[in-house]
């Protein structure tokens, strides 16, 4: 048992669209990652995903809405649902979602991370 610095797991990369795994709970992940841009239209047809900003400001788009989300705001993307996270200035965001969860869900993109590191 170990407590966790945002701060400091934060500082120890500088790649976007390339989560970390910070912490490991009920075969859900913990992660960690900046965004810059635009990712990749996508969905996940089994896995809820919660989006948890912690500094900037990301902006959820779906097909038929974008929702803003500000620091110390998070959003459930529900599973199913195609979405694109779009950042114009860098976000750090958490994310908890399922051990087995793709970024890039249904997608098939460069962006795709089969193997996370540990941080």
């Amino acid at each position: 048992m170990e407590k966790v610095n945002l701060s400091q797991k934060f500082e120890l990369f500088t790649e976007h669209w390339s989560p970390k795994i910070v912490g490991e709970l009920n075969g859900q992940h913990v992660k960690l990652a900046k965004l810059l841009g635009e990712f990749v239209w996508h969905k996940h047809d089994v896995e809820d995903e919660l989006f948890f900003v912690v500094k900037g400001v990301l902006q959820m788009e779906f097909r038929d809405k974008t929702v803003t989300i500000n620091e110390n705001e998070f959003l459930i993307v529900p599973r199913g649902v195609e979405h694109r996270p779009v950042a114009p200035e860098e976000v750090w965001v958490m994310l908890f979602e399922p051990a087995s969860t793709l970024n890039t869900g249904d997608a098939d993109s460069e962006l795709k991370k089969e193997k996370l590191d540990r941080i």
